[in-house]
């Protein structure tokens, strides 16, 4: 009951409408309800990592600002608070040289196609917006239109910095893109479905039982095979560039060109590009579950009494949670560091994994096909780290400006 009690929901009350305003009005309910709750839930991760990296930075106001004339001790809430206000607001400031309808119409550019990849997630048992039959492509299509919101934002500032960080974006999102799609293909492949809900249907031990009449009380998630522990790394990282995310927040590189693509924007237009991250954030954390952690099925059998969604949303939120801890713990790459990477490591890593993934499914059951897969994922893991880090790179170099 409480597994579908949104659902129910949502039924009883588009039953009270007249049947030919019926569909609108549950289209209209799913849209409300996808951006109220990732709408929270950006406002709740915020204070999350800014409370997280305080910890991690030791630093004071995270964790010891709190809200003034209360009687309850809200430690580190504050601050969001007053930031959020701030961003409501400042005033507006549009560079006069500016093209201003493409600057006005940027950052909503980043946030739409990043908003619409949410329509396709299945959220819970019987609780997908849309069930396309190439939800897959349809996720990968829409999100690659973030890289032209970027480029306007950076191109119509009319400022060199603003434009540079454009152009880092750009270049870093495509090299991280491939081997983003290329790490999901395996699912595909061995789905044989782009359906992001016969996906998970696929990993679902419950459905697989009664299907097979045996009892399995593991979890029969991809990420528990050679192939889908690798291309779950894969897509972590990848996607993490695409968000433009610590150690990969070369477009922002406040420390090289000032603050990136977005430097000219100030106030709620600002706000909408942060939100667009986090919104990033959301969508590529979803995918990594959907794709290689079940989605919303639960790790063992006797916690299938868990509502499903609550299941789906804890490990979007642990998802978010190991980047802040990444954010907090690892420096930021350099650019020829990060297109390496990305050209040297990744790209041929999810090409291997394609091979991998056939060979598990010819192979057919045993341990031949676990010892095959995993000695050719460690074996090119250690090559191409080797090579990678074999590379002469030049040591960083810390000076005070004379």
């Amino acid at each position: 009951m409480m597994d579908q009690i949104l659902v129910l929901l949502k039924q009883w009350l588009v039953g009270w409408f007249p049947p030919a305003l019926q569909p609108w009005v549950s289209v209209v309910l799913t849209v409300a309800a996808i951006l109220g709750v990732f709408g929270a839930l950006f406002a709740v991760a915020t204070v999350f990592e800014r409370k997280g990296l305080g910890r991690i930075q030791n630093r004071y106001g995270p964790n010891r600002v709190g809200i003034p004339f209360t009687n309850i001790r809200l430690a580190g809430f504050g601050q969001p608070m007053a930031d959020g206000i701030k961003a409501l607001i400042k005033e507006d400031f549009v560079p006069a040289t500016a093209d201003k309808v493409i600057h006005f119409l940027a950052p909503l550019a980043l946030l739409a196609p990043v908003t619409l990849t949410f329509a396709v997630l299945p959220y819970g048992r019987n609780m997908a917006p849309i069930d396309l039959d190439a939800g897959l492509l349809y996720f990968f299509a829409v999100a690659a239109g973030s890289e032209l919101a970027v480029f306007m934002a950076g191109w119509s500032s009319r400022n060199k910095y603003s434009l540079l960080g454009a152009m880092r974006a750009i270049a870093q999102m495509i090299s991280y893109e491939i081997p983003l799609i290329l790490s999901s293909v395996t699912v595909v492949m061995t789905v044989g479905s782009l359906s992001l809900v016969k996906i998970v249907q696929s990993q679902d031990f419950t459905l697989l039982n009664a299907q097979t009449g045996q009892t399995s009380l593991l979890p029969n998630w991809f990420v528990f095979t050679p192939w889908g522990l690798a291309g779950f790394v894969l897509f972590l990282i990848a996607a993490t560039a695409e968000s433009n995310r610590a150690p990969f927040d070369l477009p922002e590189g406040e420390s090289e060109i000032v603050a990136g693509y977005f430097l000219e924007y100030s106030g709620f237009k600002f706000a909408i590009f942060f939100m667009a991250e986090y919104f990033e954030m959301f969508a590529g954390g979803a995918m990594a579950a959907t794709l290689f952690l079940g989605g919303y099925t639960a790790p063992l059998s006797w916690l299938a009494w868990i509502p499903t969604w609550v299941w789906f949303f804890a490990k979007v939120m642990a998802f978010i949670f190991l980047l802040i801890w990444v954010r907090g713990t690892i420096p930021r790459l350099r650019m020829d560091q990060l297109m390496n990477f990305a050209w040297k490591f990744m790209l041929p890593m999810t090409l291997l994994n394609l091979v991998v993934v056939g060979l598990w499914h010819f192979l057919g059951t045993g341990v031949a096909r676990w010892m095959v897969c995993s000695a050719l994922v460690l074996g090119a893991y250690a090559a191409l780290g080797r090579g990678l880090a074999g590379r002469k790179i030049g040591r960083r170099v810390y000076q005070f400006a004379s």
